[in-house]
């Protein structure tokens, strides 16, 4: 994986960090600023957690940030490794609750009158990157698979991802390190 794609330029933390500031004022521009860079980043973590059901933890956590939002202090990077402990929150309480209760399985039946506005062709294509990639890193084993997925994925520093996991920023280093080390033996 790219770190660059992973990384922004410091001038962007500035203007999102500024984007966050308007966005407890109210400005809706500036919270749709905040949304679409941290959302696409929040669900592909969350899917490597829960699958099919990242974009209803999302919703679930995006519920909470923007219900404490006012309440948060912090610059953007702050902001987003508070938000992916909401979500990460969120997503633990699904699995625990989806081990209660199991889920019934759909009928066929049902899913034939389901229709799709998108492009289920373009849909495919475009997901089989990302699916692949999330797919290695989860045959990591889970320490490893979420300092990676916090760390590229989220872009998160190892101080916040450790945060995060409850654990300290050299230990997520260490498993950050040593799990991309793996992914990049199996792709050899």
């Amino acid at each position: 994986m790219d770190r660059k794609v992973a990384q922004r330029a410091p001038a962007d933390d500035v203007e999102l960090s500024a984007a966050v500031g308007a966005a407890q004022q109210g400005d809706e521009a500036a919270f749709r600023c905040v949304y679409q860079d941290l959302q696409p980043r929040l669900l592909r973590y969350l899917r490597a957690l829960v699958g099919e059901d990242a974009e209803d933890i999302a919703s679930e956590a995006w519920l909470h940030i923007v219900k404490d939002l006012p309440s948060f202090r912090g610059t953007y990077d702050g902001f987003r490794g508070w938000a992916t402990t909401i979500a990460r929150n969120r997503a633990l309480d699904h699995v625990r609750m989806r081990q209660r209760r199991p889920r019934a399985d759909t009928q066929l039946e049902e899913l034939a009158g389901m229709a799709s506005d998108e492009d289920t062709a373009l849909s495919a294509l475009d997901g089989l990157g990302t699916e692949r990639a999330l797919g290695l890193i989860m045959r990591l084993p889970r320490d490893q698979a979420e300092a990676v997925l916090l760390r590229v994925v989220i872009g998160l520093d190892a101080k916040t991802a450790g945060l995060v996991l409850g654990k300290r920023a050299g230990a997520v280093r260490t498993a950050a390190y040593r799990g991309l080390k793996k992914l990049a033996g199996e792709l050899q």
